[in-house]
């Protein structure tokens, strides 16, 4: 046997034996390489098309322009503190605290609400075309009216974010307490469980993995709403520096902020599934 040969038997088998002390280490690359293969390909695809001079730089910037523009609003520049004297980092943690506020309220009133309009048949009866209702106005339709309630400082911002936060869970709810088998109900109730240790012990472990997914839905929906909701006297906040940017068009800040959001919409998103494989996970298994 020559030496060459020798070498690529020692090859093969030592690929084998990672292999089978790493058995996922292949797919997780995969996975790992699709998602930078197709940033790669979009970075590409981006400069050739605001190089192509089929529109102008100002409507298309190339990555080069939008990376000097985060780095502008990033730092202090030409004795300019970031964007409007606040650093997008900043402008960021202002809206992600709108985003809790509002979106919490929302999401633990649509899970009060789902809970009894799931377990009393008047009260969905008389909540749910209202809800229903609710679910199908776009933001902006209602939030001029919020800002002639509740002019135009903090509170319309979050009860914006909150009334769109609300509807994904209240559904999603619902309906899972709906589908609880009626035969889990007797059976807690034959072995003398009050209504409440139903609702406990029954009700809202079969639901939640169903409200999981709605309170997904609805952190998504709320950072849909986010520009809406950050119209009028939106600075300090990522949604207000969007709009504001926008106003004199310059569209490098613009791209910087709809990238910071989408960014730290995938973080929240991520968190949010991982703590649904951590607190059901059941889920998908039985």
């Amino acid at each position: 046997m020559s030496s060459a040969t020798r070498l690529q038997e020692a090859g093969t088998g030592a690929g084998k034996d990672l292999a089978r002390r790493h058995p996922g280490a292949p797919s997780r690359i995969r996975r790992a390489a699709l998602p930078l293969g197709s940033l790669l390909l979009f970075l590409v695809l981006w400069q050739l098309l605001a190089v192509s001079g089929t529109w102008s730089q100002t409507l298309v910037p190339p990555p080069a322009k939008v990376w000097d523009a985060f780095v502008a609003v990033s730092t202090t520049h030409d004795g300019v503190r970031g964007y409007n004297g606040t650093y997008l980092l900043e402008h960021l943690g202002i809206s992600l605290r709108r985003i809790a506020l509002g979106a919490g309220i929302g999401i633990a009133a649509g899970v009060v609400f789902g809970l009894l309009m799931g377990t009393v048949r008047w009260v969905r009866s008389l909540f749910e075309p209202w809800i229903t209702f609710l679910r199908t106005l776009p933001p902006l339709a209602y939030f001029s009216l919020l800002i002639i309630w509740l002019g135009i400082n903090e509170e319309p911002k979050i009860t914006l974010l909150a009334v769109a936060a609300f509807p994904p869970v209240a559904v999603s709810t619902t309906t899972a307490v709906a589908a609880v088998p009626s035969s889990l109900v007797e059976a807690a109730r034959a072995l003398g469980a009050s209504r409440w240790d139903v609702v406990r012990d029954v009700l809202v472990p079969s639901a939640l993995p169903e409200t999981l997914t709605g309170v997904r839905l609805a952190v998504g929906v709320a950072y849909s709403s986010l520009v809406a909701a950050e119209l009028v006297n939106g600075l300090p906040g990522i949604g207000g520096m969007v709009r504001d940017a926008a106003n004199y068009n310059n569209t490098p800040v613009v791209l910087v902020g709809i990238i910071a959001i989408g960014v730290s919409g995938l973080v929240i998103d991520g968190l949010l599934l991982w703590l649904e494989r951590t607190g059901v996970p059941w889920r998908g298994r039985a």
